[in-house]
């Protein structure tokens, strides 16, 4: 008679066990595919740049990429042949839903906001900075959103 108490607990704590983790498997898949929906979802704030060197006029250039990279080269996003530019001077990447600016070890420095850039640092609207002689003022557009492409 024990015998068959102890088996018939130990079949329904097997089920009980089983049902529990098949539960708990499908309660994280639901979650993944949830995250991962989040995540495929976020928008990608466009950035106004407005570019002024120091001979010359001033431009303006809009992008909606994830990442912009400023020097002399031809294959820079913003390419400029200004000598106190490097061949890669600086990049602007949106990380971490903030628009960032780095230095990528340029001869001359990059400046932001009249200070030396050590290391990245967040941009807000209305951020100056100087690559060489060459200031870059920015806007970043709320409104106008596209969606991140990897």
């Amino acid at each position: 008679m024990i015998a068959t108490v102890v088996l018939v607990l130990r079949f329904a704590f097997t089920i009980a066990l089983y049902s529990f983790l098949g539960w708990s498997m499908v309660t994280m898949w639901r979650e993944l595919k949830q995250q991962g929906k989040i995540l495929g979802d976020r928008k990608l704030p466009s950035i106004s740049i407005t570019i002024t060197p120091a001979h010359g006029k001033d431009r303006q250039m809009v992008f909606s990429q994830p990442e912009i990279v400023i020097g002399r080269h031809a294959n820079c996003d913003i390419s400029m042949l200004d000598e106190t530019l490097s061949t890669q001077h600086a990049r602007l990447a949106y990380h971490h839903s903030q628009w960032w600016l780095e230095d990528l070890n340029s001869t001359n420095g990059t400046f932001l906001n009249g200070r030396k850039l050590q290391m990245p640092a967040v941009l807000i609207t209305e951020d100056e900075f100087k690559c060489g002689a060459i200031l870059f003022s920015l806007r970043i557009e709320s409104g106008q959103v596209s969606t991140i492409q990897n």
